[in-house]
């Protein structure tokens, strides 16, 4: 996949980047290609490059020693993720970077972009950004977690889906994700069990339709419901 200098525009942290700094960091990236299934870094590794999604879709998921895992993030393109080496130092992956589908990202050097945090501002505060909207995200998780019951958890998994990488069809088909019941309970802190208990009891109401690591939301507005407190049944 030959990238140019102004898809890297696309990135947040890098919107507000020269063309020179553009070109210096393309000069001193590769491309890395993963199968669906494969991974591009494992939880505990030493965070020596940071990533740049051009294709595909990975997750990011955490596990505890018991072995039971938690998706923290689901990316897209061109957005950065394994970042926290080049912020800190001597730092590790805090998460494990798994491809959903057939995925390429562009690699650089943790210490590269370390170097460059010194001379370009800009960087600094993009990133900051960056990494204020995953602290929001993440508050809301909890909230959801600490607060909501698991129909509302899971809905509002559903619907965050939909708007991140949901594919519109037609009216009456619906929004398609790409996801398993599996996904969506790492999501959501829920067993498989009672995910795919609520995705059965949904679908039998004509709110979406599942398939093989597919989801398909086909009363948006009923799942919005469920997702306010709304629908107690």
């Amino acid at each position: 996949m030959d990238i140019q200098p102004k898809d890297l525009r696309r990135v947040v942290v890098f919107q507000n980047a020269t063309d020179d700094d553009l070109h210096l960091i393309l000069q001193n990236s590769i491309m890395r290609p993963v199968e669906e299934g494969g991974y591009f870094f494992f939880q505990g590794d030493a965070a020596e490059y940071l990533y740049i999604l051009a294709s595909g879709q990975i997750k990011l998921m955490q596990s505890n020693p018991n072995g039971q895992q938690v998706n923290l993030r689901t990316i897209y393109p061109w957005q950065m993720f394994g970042a926290l080496g080049v912020v800190r130092a001597v730092a590790t992956y805090p998460a494990t970077a798994q491809a959903l589908e057939d995925s390429s990202a562009l690699a650089i050097k943790s210490d590269f972009l370390h170097e460059m945090l010194a001379t370009r501002p800009y960087l600094s505060f993009d990133l900051m950004h960056l990494m204020t909207s995953y602290i929001q995200e993440m508050q809301s998780r909890y909230r959801e977690l600490a607060t909501e019951r698991v129909e509302q958890r899971i809905a509002n998994a559903l619907i965050r889906l939909a708007g991140q990488s949901g594919i519109k069809l037609s009216q009456e088909n619906g929004i398609e994700l790409s996801f398993s019941r599996q996904d969506v309970a790492e999501m959501t802190g829920a067993t498989l069990y009672t995910v795919s208990r609520l995705l059965s009891k949904w679908e039998r109401k004509g709110i979406i339709q599942t398939g093989r690591e597919k989801i398909r939301i086909l009363q948006p507005h009923e799942l919005v419901r469920i997702a306010d407190g709304l629908d107690k049944k």
